[in-house]
């Protein structure tokens, strides 16, 4: 943990050291500061973790060290909460954080999914091409092999973003639905096309972005928060007892299934591209 010894780093050293991309770089960066760390950056582009003190920073690296069965007993334990709440998901994210790139993707995932991650990491590393071995599409409903090119993950690694030559689009593929992954020798040919584009509360991604503005009940809100995690930044309590959401989603699918399972808890207060396709959901159901 070079960045918590009170001392401040910049980009280019930290890369230097560990042989990272500078998208890798920033994405260690977005990790820390998703598990609950405070990184801080200089006038000088130049980053560090803040801790108290010095002693503050002796105390974390020390904890810092588990050995293999400590990391079993932990992994076990955490994985034993029965309820799938953010303040589990957050207590992982900030162990794994502790640990090497390719170390984090070893806890609280299957065996398959390792490997997967694994192989993904290896070819975006290498910038190769790969084939996802028995895909399993949820649009298509189908499963094919595809030959992408991987280059970045997607918070908490359980997608990954490609370039597919065939379709000629950027895409994400949930990492749990690739039976396997063939990194081959053929280097990246569309460099230029691999755009990271947005991702939203819903986990749905794409380049679009809609504006969405609801208010919210105390029930909606906590459903909200419970099922998607991601939502809890763009939550704003009102005097009312009631949930203020200001958010953009990249589609309408999700806020809409979501308005529509809660229709009254939840009022539609702004983006009309959201009014519109809600009614048109509604024609549809009825139709």
């Amino acid at each position: 943990m070079l960045l918590a010894n009170n001392r401040y780093m910049n980009k280019e050293e930290i890369c230097e050291r560990f042989g990272f991309c500078e998208r890798t770089f920033f994405r260690y960066i977005d990790t820390f500061r998703e598990a609950g760390f405070a990184v801080k950056k200089n006038e000088y582009n130049a980053y560090r973790i803040e801790t108290a003190a010095n002693k503050m920073s002796r105390h974390l690296r020390e904890l810092l060290h588990f050995s293999e069965e400590e990391e079993l007993v932990l992994r076990a334990a955490i994985d034993s909460i029965e309820s799938n709440t953010k303040s589990k998901e957050l207590l992982k994210k900030k162990l794994y954080a502790l640990y090497d790139y390719k170390v984090i993707t070893d806890m609280g995932v299957s065996k398959r999914t390792q490997r997967t991650i694994h192989e993904l990491t290896t070819a975006i590393e290498g910038q190769r091409q790969a084939v996802l071995v028995g895909y399993r599409s949820g649009h298509s409903n189908s499963t094919t092999d595809r030959l992408v090119e991987p280059y970045d993950f997607t918070s908490g690694h359980d997608q990954v973003w490609c370039y597919e030559p065939e379709s000629k689009m950027v895409k994400t593929f949930k990492v749990t639905r690739i039976q396997r992954v063939e990194v081959l020798e053929t280097g990246w040919r569309y460099g230029e096309k691999h755009e990271t584009g947005y991702v939203d509360i819903f986990r749905l991604h794409g380049t679009q972005r809609f504006p969405v503005r609801l208010r919210l009940s105390t029930r909606a809100a906590s459903l909200l928060t419970e099922e998607y995690p991601l939502s809890e930044p763009f939550l704003k309590a009102e005097e009312s007892g009631r949930y203020l959401l200001e958010t953009e989603v990249c589609r309408l699918e999700g806020v809409t299934r979501f308005i529509l399972g809660l229709y009254d808890d939840v009022e539609i207060l702004g983006g009309e591209e959201l009014r519109e396709f809600v009614r048109y959901r509604v024609r549809m159901m009825r139709e």
